[in-house]
């Protein structure tokens, strides 16, 4: 297939552009570098400087496509909080602008990176894709937006759609890993911890009802993320607009996780305690039930500390 990856500049796109490489496909990356690296786009794939205004012009030009994989957007939940319009315009507006540009290309498949963040707090765990979507921030709001869109393009125009609702994405493949400004993410912060480029590592909260009192949170492979997304394309039904859960499976608190780093790493993480963040859950684990029994996907790098010695592997070669 002939496919336009969004974001493939970004930590998951390149590599899940990567590895559609790696299967056969043509890929052309569409990133306008705000947050990716030039140097992070796949070799083999074409690269497009711009955003998701540009998508018209290359979804029409003389190249013809089979498929969309949109992973282009903004993330950082605190940052939607302080500025709602960047993500309801980078996050929703920019989505329907790319819909547009397919219906009008002729596009019809489309898988869709959608976020954990549509459910808030949660009413049971682990949760399933039927739980209620009652975002606490406006990036999961933004997002659940296109999650509703897509089911109407599909309804309306037969489009094959997938969401992908992302839990926590950790680890690398090669020289394809997580590089963010700035960095807000669990594991490659505690590893800068421990390698001693940051002074300690908050941990935010720890009165939860949990066992140890920190948050839980479910942690999958990038790879096993990637895997997904090929997945989700061969199994994009038209007319339908199918979502699906992307976690392991299993929980690790917080202190797990800087605990496993600190064993990696060889070295202590400096821990300091920090007050909870507003609108955390306690837990956040996924059921995977539903990608496993439809499109006979399963996570096949599961161990917590794998997916850390992936990360610092990465993080060591990046400085």
């Amino acid at each position: 297939m002939r496919i336009l990856v969004t974001g493939g500049a970004g930590y998951i796109g390149s590599v899940v552009a990567h590895r559609l490489i790696e299967e056969g496909h043509r890929v052309t990356v569409l990133d306008d570098l705000s947050t990716g690296f030039a140097e992070a786009v796949p070799e083999g794939a074409r690269f497009v400087r711009g955003t998701m205004a540009d998508a018209a012009a290359v979804l029409g030009g003389p190249e013809t496509f089979d498929a969309v994989v949109h992973l282009a957007g903004r993330a950082l939940i605190d940052d939607s909080v302080r500025r709602p319009e960047r993500y309801w315009h980078g996050n929703t507006v920019e989505s329907l602008t790319l819909l547009d540009a397919m219906l009008a290309a002729g596009v019809g498949r489309f898988v869709f990176s959608s976020t954990a963040a549509v459910y808030g707090q949660p009413t049971s765990v682990p949760i399933e894709e039927t739980a209620p979507t009652v975002p606490t921030n406006p990036y999961g709001d933004s997002k659940l937006a296109v999650d509703l869109a897509l089911t109407a393009y599909a309804r309306a125009h037969g489009m094959a759609s997938v969401s992908l609702r992302y839990f926590n994405v950790a680890g690398a493949v090669g020289r394809y890993g997580e590089r963010h400004a700035p960095e807000t993410h669990i594991i490659p912060l505690a590893l800068d911890a421990a390698l001693g480029r940051r002074a300690d590592f908050a941990v935010f909260g720890d009165d939860y009802p949990t066992p140890d009192g920190t948050c839980v949170r479910d942690f999958i492979h990038v790879a096993d993320v990637a895997e997904a997304h090929l997945a989700a394309l061969r199994g994009a039904v038209p007319g339908e607009h199918r979502v699906y859960n992307m976690g392991n499976g299993t929980g690790f608190s917080v202190r797990e996780v800087v605990a496993a780093v600190g064993r990696v790493a060889g070295r202590p993480v400096r821990v300091r305690a920090a007050p909870r963040r507003a609108g955390d859950p306690a837990v956040l684990v996924a059921s995977n039930e539903r990608i496993r029994r439809e499109l006979g996907w399963k996570p096949g790098r599961g161990d917590l500390e794998g997916m850390i010695t992936d990360a610092l592997r990465f993080r060591r070669g990046a400085g």
